[in-house]
């Protein structure tokens, strides 16, 4: 097990893709067991028992499990039985757990990069690259697909993988090279080698650490939401008509009766409120409700019940247009579909989702030269590095490319923040510029929602902790005490309340609450 690590931009994404045969290398030589290749495609690079998994994922949403294996594999097993027997058989080798009819848009994120694994062993790798497997797994997904790993490693397969977090490369990597401004710099022997040292021989810094200073908490509401709910099928979508709610918000009208049956709540019930100058962070398996959450808050889908208040306004029936001019920011989960125009210029990125406001527009009309102007200016305050603002958002690196959403919403000056996996796939110099920023926003007043599948990240950020399970919070601890152990066992559902910190005395993990009575 080879782990690549390096700086966004060091060039770990573009060696993979020469290895993988989705681009050609200009000098130098590629050999396989031995015998130097040439790889023109990543057919080539497959045949000789290569394969790889994405740090995005390369799947059909609106295909079942099996039919994304076999798709462009059809003459290895055929798409029937043979195939179904194949794949079950490789799952249950490996410990993959994949069940070949699940649609691959009801999968989570950690059951989806299961079968890209599964995907690449179908059609006879021997070694396998993963670009960032760990990004978007909570500790008990990263140690279950770390088992994998292994299982593999002892079958006799070589796995290459690219990480940002350093932990886990020491813990499970033979060993490690570094590569810094797309050289090679170093290797390093686990057993030997610490985080810090890593960290310098990455960046030539030492290791940030997601800690906030002193709190800056005020008494002063910026979000309130109430009693919140969201069904998983969307009020919306059903097409109902639904009658007013005292509060003002357009609900739905029986939709168990209007569906013939129970639909499922995505949001049950949700309510918290976050203060001028304070951090909530929201823990969480993915797939239990935050980007229900998210898209209620920004405006993307239509609360089914409850209120969302801002600034002491209620903001429920206000369209997504109208919540972003008045002071909600929004750093998307997912940057490539929702943050970006891949194909379109950094200029053309910075005006997104602020359209209507300066320095992008004039009036009615958009102001070009205003947003290369200022896209010139985030580029160098944010460190985003990149030939020029003309070059499309594609050709940076997801870490740059991350910069550039951070640096186009912070530069509007948010009263409250939707902060999604901000530090998602970057590396630890990024993550501590993203980091100071909220931090400094913070400083002055702004609303922060966090939600991160990186727990230290949460724990070190957060003034206030909660954890959501099925669509509901179900627990709040404090993150002056609580540890990553301890919040990844509430987020299972295994513990609720308020969570207390167990130190070596035996002190009692959990505090009943109300809701614990009731359960």
């Amino acid at each position: 097990m080879h782990a690549l690590v390096g700086e966004n931009g060091a060039g770990k994404s573009t060696l993979m893709k020469i290895l993988y045969g989705m681009q050609k290398p200009d000098e130098g030589t590629i050999a396989v067991d031995g015998r130097q290749v040439s790889f023109s495609s990543p057919a080539d690079a497959i045949a000789r028992g290569i394969g790889m998994v994405h740090q995005h994922f390369m799947l059909a949403d609106n295909l079942t499990v099996l039919e994304n294996v076999v798709l462009g594999s059809e003459k290895l097993y055929g798409i029937g039985g043979n195939a179904r027997k194949k794949i079950k058989e490789i799952s249950e080798r490996y410990g993959l757990g994949v069940r070949p009819d699940a649609l691959v848009e009801d999968l989570g994120v950690a059951d989806r990069q299961r079968v890209e694994i599964l995907k690449v062993l179908f059609r006879g790798a021997k070694t396998l690259i993963l670009d960032e497997p760990t990004a978007v797994l909570v500790p008990q997904e990263v140690d279950a697909l770390f088992d994998n790993l292994r299982e593999l490693k002892s079958e006799g397969l070589s796995v290459i993988f690219i990480s940002h977090k350093l932990g886990e490369v020491l813990s499970v990597a033979d060993e490690i090279t570094v590569i810094r401004r797309g050289t090679t710099v170093g290797t390093a022997v686990p057993a030997e080698t610490s985080p810090r040292q890593l960290a310098e021989m990455m960046v030539g810094s030492e290791l940030p650490t997601p800690e906030t200073a002193e709190s800056t908490v005020t008494d002063k509401p910026v979000i309130q939401v109430a009693n919140l709910i969201v069904y998983a099928s969307g009020g919306a979508s059903l097409g109902i008509e639904a009658e007013p709610t005292a509060g003002g918000v357009s609900g739905m009208i029986s939709p168990e009766v209007a569906l013939g049956g129970e639909v499922k709540k995505a949001l049950d019930d949700v309510s918290f409120t976050i203060h001028a100058g304070e951090v909530m962070g929201i823990a969480g398996v993915e797939g239990n409700g935050q980007t229900e959450l998210i898209d209620a808050l920004i405006g993307t889908k239509n609360a089914d019940s409850g209120s969302i208040v801002f600034l002491g306004e209620d903001i429920t029936p206000w369209s997504t247009r109208k919540r972003r001019e008045s002071g909600v920011g929004y750093i998307p989960e997912d940057r490539h579909r929702q943050g970006l125009l891949l194909e379109a210029p950094l200029w053309e990125n910075r005006i997104l989702g602020h359209v209507t406001e300066a320095p992008n527009a004039k009036g009615f009309w958009l102001n070009i030269k205003g947003a290369q102007a200022d896209t010139r200016r985030i580029v160098e305050e944010f460190d985003v590095r990149t030939p020029g603002i003309d070059v499309t958002a594609a050709s940076l690196s997801g870490g740059n490319q991350q910069k550039l959403i951070v640096g186009r919403e912070m530069s509007h000056s948010p009263k409250f923040l939707i902060a999604a996996h901000p530090t998602r796939g970057v590396d630890v110099g990024a993550q501590a510029q993203i980091w100071d920023r909220i931090r400094e926003a913070r400083r002055e007043g702004l609303a922060v929602l966090l939600i991160s599948a990186d727990l230290d990240e949460l724990i070190g950020l957060s003034d206030t902790l909660r954890v959501i399970y099925n669509g509901t919070l179900v627990a709040d601890a404090d993150p002056a005490t609580i540890t990553p152990e301890e919040l990844g066992s509430a987020m299972t559902g295994a513990a609720t309340g308020h969570l207390e910190h167990v130190d070596d005395a035996g002190t009692t993990e959990e505090t009943a609450g109300p809701e614990d009575e009731a359960r």
